[in-house]
């Protein structure tokens, strides 16, 4: 017999299997020698009173065992003979396309400027010995994008369950965790992703699909209004390649080189809104003190805390972002002369600091003023691209992303023109005051005092003074000297939308390219964008059959 419960017991009872089936036997009226087994479906921790709950959605096999495996397998056939569909770029959009293409009997020809995932490690730890950041291989570009080192959460306020279950469980048949199919907020973490991501390359390749490192895309083939296919480079060789086929763009939301290319060759893009701000991290022992009710913080049966704060500040939302709990605060650029902050966790979530990114909203008209003042940095920017910078012209649908270039540029000028990051007191940037002295923090390249409420631009550190404030009367302790702001935090989506339509997922006017996922401004995490390549992955298929 099997039997399905919704339990809410303490946090000692759900840390085991065994609890649960001891609590199952005192509140049903089971014989615990009966019970085989028990599965969490659903897991949520209430933590809004001073005795933390968890609740359990349980399924109990009485004197039977489960014939099945916890998560729902996907059937991926040979199509090495199949007509082929290139995919640029091999983040979480760029992945769950390609597979999406084998299920419908399509081979995938993904092309990734970085290197594989594991290949990724060693120039990422350079960033910290060195200070130096390798543009084509870094915690944004190469195999996985952006997820694969910044974190792996895999939450998503998506309304479309369906979808979002299928990227969960085609996750655990690559060797995630189960638990992602039953926590609220489910988290692979960053120790554990590059594995998952290894075996869903492996998948690609095994049947028949192709995978190029250090492969950039410069231009489309268009014949007419319809691409074709794309040039390349190989970056190892310099020797330029052709990839013909309809194409699934999937470059992520930092590929600046491939806005510029669209913009430049008048292919329908606009500015978008983002958010900007800091990296804002506190000792993970009081941020489990706050979000627990409890001096002790977490004890020995809850996982580490997490948070989610939001208001309003002169009609902008400011609000916390890529929560940390347990995490470190990483280098996030992508080339010279920037520095961008983010945050990851490991499975374990165990550091003893917690992050979050602490963002101002911002729209296109808030920063054209700022942009239009710093033109000058725009030009020392557009030097290292090309000789003469006279001939640069600025596209009004890069606005945003111009405004995120200035700013890092600023930000990598406070920290000593390396990735050493200017950081503030939390409570002495509220009261507008230079923090003498620093406390520890997880940003391994190293942290430098910097005034962020004198060179930020007002219309954001204005904002995140009053939010803060805020933040600190919903919850006492949160706004203190004890953490840190680390600048900036200028990634968190794309500057950028490349439109296209909104039945066919076409670009509005060239037939043949799928824009996808965070890049194209149509997804905000890891799940979103596997759900939005496996929808461009659908209309493509449907396009080939058309052809």
């Amino acid at each position: 017999m099997i039997e399905e419960y919704q339990i809410r017991i303490l946090p000692e009872q759900a840390a085991s299997e065994e609890g649960i089936k001891r609590y199952l036997a005192k509140e049903k009226g089971l014989d615990v020698r009966t019970l085989n087994q028990v599965r969490v479906l659903k897991r949520s921790i209430d933590a809004r009173q001073r005795t933390i709950f968890v609740n359990l959605k349980v399924r109990a096999y009485i004197n039977e065992f489960p014939q099945d495996d916890q998560y729902v397998h996907t059937e991926y056939p040979d199509v090495s003979s199949k007509p082929r569909v290139i995919v640029v770029g091999e983040g979480p959009g760029g992945l769950f396309a390609s597979l999406k293409l084998i299920e419908l009997g399509y081979r995938p020809v993904v092309l990734e400027r970085g290197k594989d995932v594991r290949e990724r490690k060693k120039d990422l730890s350079n960033i910290t010995k060195t200070q130096k950041v390798d543009g084509e291989s870094n915690y944004c570009f190469g195999e996985g994008g952006a997820g694969a080192y910044s974190d792996g959460k895999l939450y998503t306020r998506s309304k479309k369950r369906g979808s979002v279950d299928k990227i969960l469980n085609v996750f655990c048949q690559h060797g995630a965790n189960t638990n992602i199919l039953a926590d609220a907020h489910p988290h692979i973490g960053t120790d554990k992703l590059p594995r998952v991501i290894e075996n869903m390359r492996n998948t690609i390749l095994q049947c028949g699909g192709e995978v190029h490192f250090q492969t950039k895309m410069t231009r489309f083939v268009l014949e007419g209004d319809k691409v074709i296919g794309v040039e390349a480079v190989n970056l190892q060789t310099g020797a330029e390649e052709n990839y013909r086929g309809p194409v699934i763009l999937a470059t992520g939301h930092s590929a600046r080189d491939v806005y510029r290319y669209l913009a430049s060759s008048k292919i329908e893009i606009e500015a978008k809104g983002i958010a900007v701000g800091v990296r804002l991290e506190h000792p993970s022992q009081i941020i489990d003190q706050i979000q627990y009710h409890n001096k002790n913080g977490r004890g020995k049966y809850l996982p580490a805390a997490e948070y989610s704060f939001v208001t309003q500040v002169d009609g902008r939302g400011v609000y916390s972002f890529c929560m940390c709990p347990g995490g470190f605060v990483i280098p996030a650029a992508t080339g010279p002369e920037q520095l961008v902050v983010n945050g990851m966790s490991p499975s374990n979530r165990g550091t003893a600091w917690s992050n979050s990114g602490m963002v101002v909203e911002t729209h296109p008209e808030d920063v054209a003023p700022f942009v239009k003042d710093h033109q000058a940095v725009l030009e020392e920017i557009e030097l290292r691209r090309q000789e003469d910078s006279s001939l640069f012209t600025p596209h009004s649908s890069l606005q945003m992303m111009y405004f995120q270039e200035i700013l890092e540029k600023q930000c990598w000028q406070q920290g000593n023109m390396k990735q050493t990051a200017p950081s503030q007191r939390m409570a002495d940037f509220v009261n507008n005051r230079l923090s003498y002295d620093l406390p520890k923090s997880s940003y391994a390249p190293g942290l430098v005092s910097s005034p962020l409420h004198f060179w930020m631009p007002s219309f954001v550190s204005k904002r995140l003074q009053e939010g803060f404030k805020t933040f600190g009367k919903n919850a006492h302790g949160f706004l203190t000297n004890e953490a840190i702001l680390i600048a900036t935090e200028t990634r968190t989506s794309s500057p950028v939308r490349i439109v296209r339509d909104r039945e066919t997922l076409q670009h509005v006017r060239i037939q043949g390219l799928f824009p996808c996922g965070e890049g194209a401004g149509y997804a905000g995490g890891i799940v979103s964008a596997g759900v939005d390549g496996e929808r461009c992955a659908e209309m493509c298929a449907q396009y080939m059959e058309q052809l």
